[in-house]
């Protein structure tokens, strides 16, 4: 094993002379799967490229930033694996204190718009480089395309044009980064490499051009169109490329990248890791972050959920791969090894632990369905939901030398479970009986069937039939743990009463007082971000209510979760509610 070199001492002890590709993040540098940077950079290496890590470089001089000197072929820069402006900022725009990638936890080393400040970076100490700057990551990927950016409040162009980078690199890179580094070695156009993008004088003749960017800042229901086809031209087997006009030039986005097969996705994850914050930072401190992936494993990528509100489907795509799991027992036995290890592993899982091994055949030959999804609003026969495999590979890792208990962090998509007449409540009581400790977390996100469906979420009777399951299943196991509920406030479409309402049900169906609720943050690329700009249902062209006062969206929090209540000393009150409360007469005539 090893760690990517930081230093020019490091490159010099791996034999490299130079390296043709330096990688710049706005995480700290923590050699695991979990980690773009070093999954990026290792499959590199795997593959016969010399590649170098700069985590985190300081913006206000040239130290960090030319250490390492100049690549061969090229920088690749990425914001991290948050956007820039998410991890710094919470859903009201306050700054955000700390940072879990971040050595000491303190949040100052990451800055605004990352991938613009670091490429202006480059820029500024190389001026006369013609080595070209690769933008990539999560904040590359979403913002891809003209986009609504919340923290400005208005339509903001690829982020290509404002980084002034070469070339845009979006969705899982492995591949098209990787088919990069050969083009540029071998001198050779790669400009019809997919999964790339990049700025050109001239359209792609044979793309579908979408609304500009100049008219969807104009038009609001021009943008509503630019984001539907740009949408529904993400699925591998059935994308087309896209042309978008910005002033006199134009953005060129080409085909995503394939999905990848199980092999592929073995060999990548096969790699070898070390597990922890390369030395250079750890010396600058306790990386939160490492607590929570030290010993997990992705056993698939991609979600067909779609979740309005959620970028997967944007950034990992609709269909979901999933690693063998020889693969998975090797990265198991190998984690054992750990002389630090206890017998726990942290997660198994993906986007959606339960989608492992699971996925539609028609999907994985003809492409994603562009009149109907997976999920919503009901569970689609095609996809012929079947948990056997997971319960097979849950069954074998626990069953393995010195593991003592694993669990399922990753969410999981309850209606799946009841949509599986064959296996659904098997695996559920495998969870039950094995993979949870204490509470098991879900995520219904609201109650109100108006919110959900704009959610692109199941109702709640989804909810309640899973609510009784569960609890049925721990009776007869004689357990007592309990659900947790992660639920949003301020959803486009959510009002004061919407919220009221929510509580009710928490209280008299669910009988629980909430404890994680969050506030919608509108992000990049999203379904929600696009009904929060417009304040259209882009589904069916009607307004909607958008709450956009952030003291209004902390007021429809609040009615879940009260703020602590302060005696005269200044020390905090207990804030949990009476259930009670939430039943009398008087409570409900302010509905």
């Amino acid at each position: 094993m090893m760690f990517l070199p930081t230093t020019l001492e490091e490159v010099k002890k791996l034999g490299w002379d130079s390296l043709d590709v330096i990688l710049i993040s706005g995480d700290t540098y923590i050699d695991s799967s979990y980690n773009g940077t070093a999954l990026i950079g290792k499959w590199l290496v795997k593959n016969g490229y010399k590649v170098g890590v700069i985590a985190q470089p300081d913006i206000n001089f040239p130290d960090d930033i030319t250490r390492l000197g100049e690549p061969k072929l090229y920088w690749g820069v990425s914001a991290g694996c948050v956007d820039s402006m998410v991890a710094n900022y919470t859903a009201t725009k306050k700054r955000r204190h700390k940072d879990d990638f971040t050595p000491g936890g303190e949040n100052n080393r990451r800055p605004d718009r990352a991938s613009i400040v670091y490429t202006g970076l480059i820029r500024r100490f190389f001026k006369n480089s013609k080595t070209p700057i690769v933008l990539g990551g999560i904040e590359a990927s979403l913002r891809r395309i003209t986009h609504y950016d919340y923290w400005s409040n208005n339509l903001r162009r690829s982020l290509i044009f404002d980084a002034k980078a070469d070339i845009l690199s979006y969705g899982m890179g492995e591949k098209s980064m990787l088919s990069l580094a050969d083009a540029i070695k071998n001198n050779k156009d790669w400009r019809n490499i997919r999964g790339l993008a990049y700025i050109s004088k001239e359209a792609n003749p044979d793309y579908i051009t979408v609304p500009s960017f100049e008219e969807c800042v104009e038009d609001k229901f021009k943008f509503i169109e630019m984001f539907n086809i740009f949408y529904k031209n993400c699925d591998p087997i059935t994308a087309k490329g896209l042309n978008q006009k910005h002033g006199d030039r134009w953005l060129i986005q080409n085909p995503p990248s394939e999905t990848f097969s199980q092999e592929l996705l073995d060999e990548i994850y096969g790699l070898d890791y070390e597990r922890d914050v390369h030395p250079y930072y750890k010396a600058q401190g306790f990386v939160r972050a490492i607590d929570t992936i030290k010993y997990s494993l992705t056993t698939h990528r991609g979600c067909y959920g779609e979740c309005n509100f959620c970028a997967i489907a944007i950034h990992q795509g609709r269909t979901v791969s999933s690693r063998s799991e020889e693969s998975i027992l090797k990265e198991i036995k190998d984690i054992t090894k750990d002389k630090k290890f206890k017998g726990h592993i942290s997660d198994l899982g993906g986007p959606t632990a339960n989608m492992y091994q699971m996925e539609c055949s028609k999907k994985l030959k003809f492409g994603a369905c562009s009149d109907k999804r997976c999920l919503y609003p009901n569970v689609c026969p095609a996809l012929k939901p079947n948990h056997k495999k997971q319960i097979d590979i849950l069954t074998k890792v626990r069953n393995l030398d010195k593991i003592k208990k694993v669990f399922i962090a990753s969410g999981i998509r309850y209606d799946l479970i009841l949509g599986d007449k064959v296996n659904g409540d098997k695996y559920l009581e495998e969870i039950v009986a094995h993979h949870v400790s204490g509470q098991m977390k879900i995520a219904p996100e609201h109650t109100e069937d108006k919110i959900l469906d704009l959610m692109g979420k199941p109702g709640k009777n989804e909810l309640i039939k899973f609510k009784r399951r569960f609890y049925e299943l721990n009776k007869k196991l004689d357990k007592k743990q309990f659900l947790t509920y992660y639920l949003i406030a301020a959803h486009p479409g959510c009002n004061e009463k919407d919220m009221l309402d929510l509580k009710i049900f928490a209280s008299e169906e669910l009988k629980i007082s909430p404890e994680q609720v969050q506030i919608f943050t509108p992000t990049p690329s999203t379904y929600a971000t696009l009904m929060y700009y417009t304040e259209i249902n882009p589904f069916t062209g009607k307004k909607i209510f958008v709450e956009k006062d952030n003291g209004k969206k902390e007021k429809q929090k609040n009615i879940i979760i009260p703020k602590p209540t302060l005696n005269k000393d200044k020390k905090v009150l207990s804030n949990k509610s009476d259930k009670n409360n939430f039943k009398n007469k008087n409570f409900k005539k302010t509905r």
